[in-house]
């Protein structure tokens, strides 16, 4: 077995992320400002890149179905696998709810959402105002609850390097030198 992910994990790893950076501070800057030609152009940069988001999650989980991740530490305890494997869960299943949950929001409010300017994509539901606002709400709290996990997973992987000094971060940096 492998001692770190193969390429193509990586690199939708890190493709997924760096969206994820740039659509986070972009929803929280989007969300306030007055309704404005500006504004709707924020969105739809917003929407493109959850669309994006999902269609790469979805490439990274049918992947991750045909290659297993490279094996955890055997020093690691078994609670502490566990907690990874929840967390590598709920990180997957964030990543393909907040897009849908964005999506099922804009249908709902009436505002299609259109891929790229180019590709418009079908509404999920009827427009409905007070199911458009619930959405907004479950669409917040999930976006929310990410980021909580990618702090602690972020912190998880570099107490590995850093404290417990084993090849964790490696796995998913592979120039990161082996710590033998």
């Amino acid at each position: 077995m492998s001692v770190h992910y193969t390429r193509t994990a990586i690199t939708l790893h890190w493709l997924i992320a760096l969206l994820i950076f740039a659509a986070f501070p972009l929803g929280l800057y989007m969300h306030d400002l007055p309704l404005s030609p500006h504004k709707l152009r924020m969105y739809s940069y917003h929407k493109w890149i959850g669309v994006t988001v999902f269609l790469f999650a979805v490439i990274r989980l049918s992947w991750r179905l045909g290659h297993r991740p490279p094996a955890l530490p055997g020093s690691m305890a078994n609670w502490e696998k566990s907690v990874a494997r929840g967390m590598h869960f709920a990180l997957y299943a964030l990543i393909c709810l907040i897009p849908v949950s964005g999506w099922l929001m804009s249908s709902a409010k009436g505002f299609q959402t259109v891929w790229f300017g180019v590709l418009p994509l079908p509404d999920l539901v009827g427009k409905d105002k007070e199911l458009g606002n619930t959405l907004q709400e479950v669409h917040e709290m999930l976006n929310f609850l990410m980021l909580g996990l990618v702090f602690a997973h972020a912190g998880a992987a570099l107490k590995h390097h850093f404290i417990e000094r084993d090849d964790v971060l490696a796995r998913m940096l592979p120039f990161l030198a082996p710590r033998k």
